[in-house]
C-alpha cells in the first residue's frame, strides 16, 4: 500500500489516540494509524466476501467450521513433524 500520501484530520477518544500513540514506535502515530485502518479494510473486504459466498452457498455451520480447524492443525502437526524429521 505505497503511493502518494495526504494530510487528514481525524477525531478519536483521546485514550486510545495516547495508546496508539505509545504504540507507535519509531514509524509513528501516522504510520500505526494506517496500519490500523488497512487491517480493517482488509476485514471489512471479507465480511463483504463472506456476505456473498453465505447468499449463494448459505450459512457455513459450527461443524463445518470445526473440521476445517481440524483439517488445519492435522496438517500443522504433520508439517511440523516433516520439518524435524528432515533434520
Amino acid at each position: 500500500m505505497s503511493g502518494p500520501t495526504g494530510k487528514y484530520s481525524i477525531t478519536m477518544p483521546r485514550d486510545i489516540a495516547e495508546a496508539a500513540k505509545a504504540r507507535s514506535g519509531p514509524s509513528g502515530l501516522s504510520a500505526y494509524v494506517a496500519a490500523a485502518v488497512a487491517r480493517q479494510i482488509e476485514r471489512d473486504n471479507l465480511n463483504e466476501l463472506i456476505q456473498v459466498a453465505e447468499a449463494e452457498h448459505g450459512p457455513v455451520t459450527d461443524e463445518e467450521v470445526q473440521a476445517l480447524r481440524d483439517q488445519l492443525q492435522q496438517a500443522r502437526r504433520q508439517q511440523t513433524q516433516g520439518g524435524a524429521n528432515a533434520t
